[in-house]
């Protein structure tokens, strides 16, 4: 990923020097298991340890002869330690470190993408308690439907999030495994203790079964672990940018002091966060069509998949990193515009209340078929003419005949509507202490 959108953290994970020095704990790790079986010695296994340094130009100059990456690794820490790497690499085949070294990056990434998650959950969690009750208008098929309140909204975004948080961590307890089976998986040259103890030493899992690789399903997993929560993340952008439109104001994500809009037009204040964040999740989503087509390889393994994985396992955890850390900021200091949220509920003079109205016609005595007649027949008319809605229903013989004016007023009142956000909310455990 270019420096742009890639944070420190996630940045130092995935570099050259750093998928060495995972190589290299999972080597380390394999001559201290033969060692106990006096196979070499713990004491050769502790001076590579100390003293064999990762150097990618050196790896890079014998990679261009030999044609093979983990050759050209194992050779450069082999001219560094001489007797002592006699049982380095031994019995293993390049893919038992590749992958058991791949399992140690990714789990990191992953821990780094919960801290993110949590940082984002805590912040709507607290802005959704903050607007529980923030009247505004809900919309569907973008027009004006019913009252909601921005904390309901906000509200079902901490429960998405909390759902996607689940995926992940699956899906990144499913990668964090290693694998040291030998060149097919069936331990000939290698015995099943060693890969346990291996595996144990690293804090990974042993995949229970594997070929020459682990199975690629898991990363299928895990990257579309990763793009639906790219996908969740989009679906707020989306509705931020939504209502900052100039004729909705109603959200607007943070424009910070000395930042500019336009370098045309001085008055501009554009969702450029959340457009990004909107553009990032479409490049998540092509890379989990990689991701499945890394699933069917030939035999026991081909390396088909093995340079797309360079790009989009590192590609999606920076991505999303980068993704989760500016959503929370733009969910903990957006601004919320309360006054153009009810002026915007006036726009169709009541007619967002039709459904009270019919109901309480119903209720009334009513038939359901005429009362919908007399509702819809004076919102169609509010459409077309000076009158509002309301003006219309409360001028109308045959709901005068039936509606006394206060219970026209409960039609009309919001409140009558939320009544039951406080019960939603103690069901999401959103309670304000």
């Amino acid at each position: 990923m270019i420096p742009r959108y890639t944070l420190a953290e996630m940045g130092d994970i995935w570099t050259e020097e750093a998928k060495f020095e995972s190589w290299k704990r999972v080597e380390v790790a394999c001559m201290r298991s033969w060692a106990r079986r006096g196979v070499g010695t713990e004491v050769a296994a502790d001076e590579l340890e100390r003293s064999a340094e990762i150097r990618p130009e050196r790896i890079g100059e014998i990679e261009s002869e030999v044609r093979h990456d983990m050759i050209a690794f194992v050779t450069s820490l082999s001219e560094q330690v001489g007797e002592a790497a006699g049982y380095l690499h031994y019995g293993l085949t390049s893919s038992d470190v590749l992958d058991t070294a791949l399992g140690l990056q990714l789990k990191a990434a992953s821990d780094l993408l919960i801290v993110e998650m949590d940082a984002l959950i805590a912040a709507t969690e607290r802005r959704a308690i903050e607007h529980r009750d923030t009247i505004m208008m809900g919309r569907t098929h973008g027009v004006h439907a019913e009252p909601t309140t921005l904390g309901m909204k906000l509200a079902m975004w901490y429960e998405e999030l909390l759902r996607g948080r689940v995926r992940l961590e699956a899906a990144a307890a499913e990668v964090a495994v290693g694998k040291i089976s030998g060149a097919v998986g069936t331990y000939a040259q290698v015995p099943p203790s060693i890969e346990a103890e291996v595996c144990a030493e690293l804090g990974l899992t042993p995949a229970p079964i594997s070929s020459q690789i682990v199975g690629r399903d898991r990363h299928a997993s895990f990257i579309s672990a990763i793009a639906q929560l790219g996908s969740l993340l989009e679906k707020f952008a989306v509705e931020i940018r939504g209502l900052q439109r100039t004729e909705v104001g109603e959200l607007e994500e943070p424009f910070r002091k000395g930042q500019k809009g336009s370098s045309a037009m001085p008055h501009k204040r554009n969702p450029i966060v959340t457009e990004r964040i909107t553009g990032m999740a479409r490049l998540l989503r092509g890379n989990l069509v990689v991701a499945l087509e890394n699933v069917a390889l030939w035999h026991e393994r081909d390396i088909s998949h093995s340079s797309v994985e360079r790009v989009i396992l590192p590609d999606s955890t920076t991505i999303l990193h980068y993704m989760l850390r500016r959503m929370t900021g733009v969910v903990a200091d957006m601004r919320v515009n309360e006054d153009r949220m009810l002026k915007n509920m006036d726009i169709t003079g009541g007619a967002i209340y039709s459904q009270r109205v019919l109901l309480a016609l119903v209720k009334a005595g009513l038939p359901r078929d005429d009362a919908y007649v007399v509702v819809q027949g004076a919102a169609m008319r509010s459409f077309e003419s000076e009158d509002t809605f309301r003006e219309l229903i409360q001028g109308d013989p045959k709901v005068a005949q039936l509606l006394d004016p206060t219970e026209i007023d409960r039609c009309f009142d919001p409140a009558e509507q939320l009544g039951s956000v406080g019960e939603v909310f103690e069901r999401l455990g959103l309670m304000d202490e």
